[in-house]
């Protein structure tokens, strides 16, 4: 498969995950490193600065996972008085960052982003 085709494949299952969870507002696929690999953001989120942040918060929550005897890190979530930022690893490689709304039910967000993040990891 050529890289243009899997990256529409890639953001097309974003496209979905929005789709199945309405209260995801945005969603991206993002690299360790801090580059954007896809996404699905409004046009008033900066796509650089959500990846930048999202791998420094993987980062943090992986190290603190391993430093406190917690295993492998999964997931990571962020809750402010405007909603959710939540984190889940796709393999080694990337994070899937969702942002929702505050009247999202976290534990469906939880269950399409797995299956989403499963999805792609056969394509990363």
């Amino acid at each position: 498969m050529d890289t243009k085709s899997r990256t529409q494949n890639m953001y097309n299952l974003l496209r979905e995950l929005q789709h199945a969870s309405p209260d995801i507002e945005a969603s991206a696929i993002v690299s360790v490193d801090g580059l954007s690999i896809a996404s699905a953001l409004p046009q008033d989120v900066e796509e650089d600065r959500v990846s930048a942040m999202s791998a420094a918060m993987l980062s943090l929550g992986d190290r603190i996972s391993s430093e406190l005897g917690r295993g492998t890190l999964n997931q990571v979530y962020v809750k402010g008085d405007e909603g959710y930022v939540i984190l889940m690893s796709i393999g080694e490689e990337a994070v899937l960052t969702a942002l929702a709304n505050n009247r999202a039910k976290l534990g469906l967000i939880l269950l399409d982003m797995r299956r989403t993040a499963e999805a792609l990891e056969q394509l990363i």
